[in-house]
């Protein structure tokens, strides 16, 4: 089961809802954790995995064979991104605006243009403690897969990152793997752009994290546009409750959307948070809470094929 956790704003506790899921979760069943936040990730600072060498990201970008050129001007008119121009009878290659569709070399006439491989960003994966859960000491979650990406310094183009980061999940290929009893907890990006979009796309379920302010709830409304859009089923978890009104509560009853969680605001966990600290270890009963999110989405996502359930 794909979950990604989302949210219309930077600061509403999006990262601390899902590492702390994956770590509350990871006690029972195995877990993926993607941070897709390729432009600032940040999970890796509290769950602390083991990371193997990186792998790089690349985009194929068009390169043009001058010799063979007729400066007709039809790679120009396919890129929709304007990555590639026709001037003065030679073609003009953009790569900082190019989007890697392969529309100019597949439409050149003359064959002119071929791709090369450039460099966006980067891969790491890694655990968080030891892969197999047996080696865990007792009350320590083990079972925790973590991948994330960064794009490289002045990359404007973060969705290939993100999706390269998403291709590296674990496959459930059956009952018989592992896997299939897991779950992949999508870290996204804040707010609605493209590459938030590339996150939740695909996802069995999103969490959409707001806080009771009036920016909270402006920019939970974007959200909430983004994820009915895209078909994903999505509930709200209210972070920092008691700090604001009940606007968000009031919008999300009007909207009949449901309202899975509500976390108090309390110093003791912004200090924890400041200080790297994971909260289900710091506040136990925080993770009774997280579990119990985890069960509303089950419910709300319905049995999963040849899916045996074992967080209870």
């Amino acid at each position: 089961m794909i979950v990604s956790v989302a949210s219309g704003k930077g600061g509403t506790g999006k990262t601390t809802i899902a590492v702390n899921l994956a770590l509350a979760l990871g006690d029972s069943v195995p877990v993926d954790f993607l941070d897709c936040d390729v432009e600032e990730p940040n999970a890796h600072l509290f769950l602390h995995p083991v990371l193997e060498p990186c792998e790089p990201v690349t985009l194929p970008v068009p390169v043009v064979d001058e010799s063979k050129c007729s400066g007709c001007g039809v790679c120009a008119e396919v890129c929709a991104f304007h990555a590639i121009l026709s001037l003065g009878g030679r073609a003009i290659t953009f790569p900082e605006l190019c989007h890697g569709c392969g529309g100019c070399a597949r439409f050149c006439p003359e064959g002119a243009i071929s791709e090369a491989p450039k460099d966006i960003g980067v891969v790491e994966t890694g655990w968080v403690g030891a892969p197999a859960a047996a080696e865990a000491p007792a009350g320590e979650a083990r079972r925790i897969r973590f991948v994330h990406g960064r794009v490289n310094i002045g990359v404007a183009l973060a969705p290939p990152v993100v999706k390269a980061v998403r291709s590296k999940a674990t496959p459930a290929t059956g009952a018989a793997n592992e896997a299939a009893k897991g779950v992949v907890i999508i870290d996204s990006p804040p707010g609605t752009s493209c590459p938030v979009v590339a996150s939740v796309k695909g996802s069995d379920y999103c969490i959409l994290v707001t806080e009771p302010t009036p920016f909270g709830l402006n920019d939970l409304t974007l959200a909430v546009d983004m994820v009915r859009e895209l078909a994903v089923p999505f509930g709200v978890v209210i972070n920092r409750a008691g700090l604001g009104d009940d606007k968000v509560v009031a919008f999300c009853t009007q909207e009949n959307i449901p309202v899975l969680l509500e976390i108090p605001f309390d110093r003791r966990f912004a200090a924890s948070y400041a200080r790297g600290g994971q909260l289900v270890r710091d506040f136990p009963e925080l993770g009774d809470s997280l579990r119990g999110l985890w069960r509303q989405i089950r419910a709300a996502a319905g049995p999963l094929p040849e899916e045996a359930e074992t967080v209870r």
